[in-house]
């Protein structure tokens, strides 16, 4: 029994390794990715051999990793709110098959969006899957829940969602470890009459997951993760994952008696619901995300007993603070501070040094010359060249939209068609979109911007790493002489504007491999080598 200061990331890492599980599939996104990094560079990944290696998209990753609860080997798999999206068909139909090794999804969600695209509820999908749902509220509650979230996939046979938020996940605590359980043995269970989903099979599995679903809100009611702290007054919280901690600040910094009832696993205990609201006039429903519960209890009760952010007691959008919470429960406070003018917003920008500036530059003179100068783009670090000074791409929505937006925009009329897309996002979800533009000869051109690794998130290594794009768009359909490479430089300004011009007027689908180490990942390798990083 040891403690250790971990990020609530890595004590989701923690807990898997010490349930024994035999892999980790993910993709990296903030504020997700450290709980793989943690397995990866752990003592126990390398003397046990636990799968660790990065997947080409979430939906891979989760599918990989029910295929090895198939065989009867726990597995956990790790991700982002939207990339959850991405994995959304096989997880839903993952609670109708059931599992047979346990199951463990770890959902990060992202609050106020700091590094995302929106800040969706990943609790739906538990609520749609009809799913277990553990939503700890410490480190330490992380930690022992992911072990235990693994017993429990195995005792119901059903994948177990495991929500983070990002001021939990990017936080440190102290957190004791137990000792660990060994993984399970080999045991790949021939049950087609559950695994295999014809309509015949998938109707009687669908009514076994509907009549499991009174015993999960039995154990919801025993779960230590649901607990009532009881008060006199007439005022009440239902507090759910890190707003519990804001309403215990609350509840003793300013000295009120309030009861609070905790929640951390769902679906919800009606019995203890039933008691904070037998014991209130007004019950406060506090989430971290959407108000999903706050809905679902809006049918249970008397609407004028619930307050929060429906009816505007709690702003709908963003993160929690205690400062929300205690203005939701009457405390008056002090207007904050003005921020002193000098005090300004630092917008992100592009590394010093990123090749992405030199292609943006190349690519702004050349669009210089069109009409239409609208750039299809997506999500990496090259999402930055749409603020100043470049304000070179123009749209950006989903992983590995770039090619099939600007497909559609082809289709439309359109001309040029042209898009940037990052050498990860490609492999993750921008191949289909480059096969259905191949297929119709779309013209399009397709700008891949490789740096090599995954370098938004950190650097990890991609299913793109090592040079693998040539190779890919050939296997695709797109023709060798209509695959180009630039190295984006300075020096070559010219000749990587004269590639790009010849390849926009081509009049179907062409591809330029916009080549450059990322200038972080090189550093490192510098610093690892003592040796000169190439093309910088």
């Amino acid at each position: 029994m040891k403690k250790h200061l971990l990020l609530g990331a890595e004590a989701v890492a923690a807990g898997a390794l010490d349930a024994g599980i035999s892999g980790v599939y993910a993709y990296p996104g903030t504020p997700s990715t450290e709980i793989t990094e943690f397995i990866q560079k752990s003592r126990e990944t390398a003397e046990r051999g636990i799968h660790a290696s990065w997947s080409a998209n979430e939906k891979t990753a989760y599918e990989a990793a029910l295929g090895m609860s198939y065989a009867g080997k726990r597995a956990l798999s790790a991700m982002k709110h939207v990339g959850l999206n991405v994995a959304a068909d096989a997880f839903v139909n993952s609670a109708i098959t059931g599992v047979n090794g346990g199951l463990v999804l770890a959902v990060a969600d992202d609050p106020s969006m700091h590094s995302s695209q929106n800040e969706q509820d990943s609790r739906f999908y538990g609520r749609f899957a009809m799913v277990p749902v553990i939503e700890p509220a410490s480190q330490q509650e992380l930690y022992d829940a992911t072990v235990r979230a693994f017993d429990l996939s195995e005792s119901m046979q059903l994948p177990v969602l495991l929500r983070l938020t990002t001021r939990i996940s990017h936080s440190r605590a102290g957190v004791t470890r137990a000792a660990a359980r060994s993984e399970n043995a080999l045991h790949a269970e021939y049950a087609p009459e559950r695994y295999v989903l014809m309509p015949h099979n998938a109707r009687r599995q669908y009514e076994r997951l509907l009549g499991k679903q009174e015993m999960l809100e039995q154990l919801s009611g025993s779960s230590p993760l649901n607990r009532m702290i009881p008060g006199t007054g007439p005022l009440g919280v239902l507090a759910c994952c890190i707003a519990f901690n804001y309403a215990m600040e609350a509840k003793k910094t300013f000295g009120l008696d309030i009861s609070i009832l905790k929640i951390g696993q769902y679906p919800l205990p009606r019995h203890l619901v039933e008691d904070l609201f037998a014991r209130c006039e007004t019950v406060l429903v506090a989430e971290e995300g959407y108000p999903i519960y706050e809905e679902l209890l809006r049918g249970w009760f008397d609407d004028r007993k619930i307050t929060g952010r429906m009816d505007g007691a709690l702003p709908r959008a963003g993160e929690l603070t205690t400062s929300l919470l205690a203005e939701a429960l009457g405390v008056k406070r002090p207007a904050p501070a003005a921020i002193p003018g000098i005090v300004a917003n630092r917008p992100p920008e592009l590394c010093r040094g990123c090749g992405h500036r030199d292609l943006f530059e190349a690519l702004n003179r050349v669009m210089e010359g069109f009409e239409n100068r609208h750039v299809f783009s997506d999500i990496g670090c090259y999402t930055l060249g749409a603020l100043p000074p470049y304000s070179a791409i123009h749209t950006c929505v989903d992983m590995g939209a770039a090619i099939t937006m600007a497909k559609g925009a082809a289709d439309a009329g359109l001309r040029p068609a042209v898009c940037v897309i990052g050498d990860s996002t490609f492999t993750h979800s921008g191949m289909t979109g480059l096969l259905d533009a191949v297929n119709e000869q779309t013209p399009l051109t397709v700008i891949i911007a490789d740096n090599d690794t995954t370098a938004m998130t950190g650097g990890q290594a991609s299913a793109a790493t090592g040079s693998k794009l040539r190779s890919i768009c050939r296997g695709l359909g797109v023709e060798e002489a209509r695959i180009s490479t630039i190295v984006p430089l300075k020096q070559n300004l010219e000749e990587n504007m004269a590639t790009l011009r010849e390849e926009i007027a081509f009049p179907g689908v062409s591809v330029v491999l916009a080549v450059r180490e990322c200038i972080e990942t090189a550093a490192r390798k510098k610093r690892r080598s003592g040796s000169k990083p190439a093309n910088q």
